[in-house]
C-alpha cells in the first residue's frame, strides 16, 4: 500500500521500518529532516513538506499533541488541503476529544475519510510491532486499514463508528497507568522508608496478586529510579491528564484521581523534571518521605 507518515519522533521512527519491512511503499515527513535519513537508507521516500506526504490517497500521522496534530491537519498546506477527496487519515497520535471531533467533521467536509488508531505502548514495543491500536471510524475506512495495523501491532481493538471513542478509550487506558504508576509509587516509598528491599517486593507484587505488564514495566521502573531513558515524555503525561480530565466534564464524569495525578505532574514538572520519563510520578512519594527524589 502506498501512504505517507508524518511524525518520526519516538515511536513514529520505531513504527514506519516496520511499514516498509511488510512491503509498502512509505513516504515520510518531519519538522526535523534529520530523522528522515535514516528511514531513507531502509527504503522510505523523503517528503520536504506535509503536501509530499499526501500524494498516495492515505497518510498516518504520529504527533506528540494537539497543537501538531490540528497544525498538519488544518494548517495552510496540511492534509485536508492536500489529500485527495476520498483520501485516508489515519491519526494514531493521542489528542483530545475535541479534536477528534473538529477533525471528523472537516474531513467529511472535504470528502475525506479518517480514522483515529491511537496506540498502547512504549517505542520498544513500537519497534517490535507488538503495539495494541484502539481503532474507531467508517467500517469501511478502518478495514481498508488492517494491512498498515497487521505491520505495526500485535492486537486492533474496533472502538466504533465514531473516531472521537478512539481517543477516549486512549485517554482513559493512560489514565489507569498514571494511576498505577502513582500507586506503585507510594507503596514503594512505604515499604523502603521501613528498609525493605524494593525490589524483592516488586519480585513479589508481579509474581503474586499483580502478575500484569504494566506493573511489571512501570514497577521496574520505578524500583531502578532512572528516568532519564525516555519512552513518554513528563510533559505529556500532563497533557493526557488534562486532556481525560477535560473529556471527563464534557461527559459530566468526576475524576478526582484524574486531578491529584495532574498536581503530581506539576510538581514534577516544578521540580525540574521536564526531561525524566512519565514514570518520574513514581519517584515522588519516596521524595515526599525524605528519601530519594525523581532526580536520583
Amino acid at each position: 500500500m502506498k501512504l505517507g507518515f508524518i511524525g518520526l519522533g519516538r515511536m513514529g521512527e520505531g513504527m514506519v521500518p516496520n511499514l516498509l519491512a511488510a512491503g509498502h511503499d512509505v513516504t515520510v515527513y518531519n519538522r526535523t529532516a534529520a530523522k528522515v535519513q535514516p528511514l531513507v537508507e531502509r527504503g522510505a521516500h523523503a517528503a520536504a513538506a506535509v503536501a509530499g506526504a499526501c500524494t498516495a490517497g492515505a497518510v498516518i500521522t504520529m504527533l506528540a499533541d494537539d497543537a501538531a496534530v490540528e497544525a498538519v491537519s488544518l494548517g495552510d498546506g496540511g492534509i485536508i488541503s492536500n489529500l485527495g477527496r476520498g483520501g485516508l487519515h489515519i491519526s494514531m497520535s493521542t489528542i483530545s476529544v475535541a479534536l477528534a471531533n473538529r477533525l471528523t467533521a472537516a474531513h467529511a467536509e472535504a470528502g475525506l475519510r479518517f480514522v483515529c488508531a491511537p496506540v498502547v505502548g512504549r517505542p520498544d514495543a513500537a519497534a517490535a510491532a507488538r503495539l495494541y491500536i484502539l481503532a474507531a471510524g467508517a467500517p469501511d475506512a478502518v478495514t481498508e486499514c488492517t494491512p498498515l495495523f497487521a505491520a505495526m501491532g500485535q492486537h486492533v481493538l474496533f472502538m466504533g463508528d465514531a473516531p472521537r471513542s478512539a481517543n477516549l478509550v486512549k485517554l482513559a487506558t493512560n489514565f489507569l497507568i498514571m494511576s498505577v504508576i502513582e500507586s506503585v509509587g507510594e507503596a514503594m516509598a512505604l515499604v523502603g522508608k521501613e528498609g525493605i528491599d524494593r525490589r524483592a517486593y516488586l519480585e513479589f507484587l508481579t509474581n503474586t496478586l499483580f502478575d500484569a505488564p504494566v506493573y511489571r514495566t512501570y514497577g521496574g521502573l520505578v524500583v531502578d529510579g532512572d528516568f532519564t531513558k525516555v519512552g513518554f515524555a513528563a510533559p505529556l503525561g500532563l497533557k493526557d491528564v488534562r486532556l481525560a480530565l477535560a473529556a471527563g466534564e464534557e461527559l459530566r464524569v468526576p475524576l478526582p484521581l484524574a486531578s491529584l495525578l495532574r498536581d503530581r505532574f506539576l510538581a514534577l514538572l516544578a521540580m525540574g523534571g521536564e526531561a525524566l520519563d512519565w514514570s518520574a510520578i513514581g519517584a515522588l512519594a519516596a521524595h515526599d518521605s525524605g528519601q530519594r527524589g525523581p532526580m536520583g
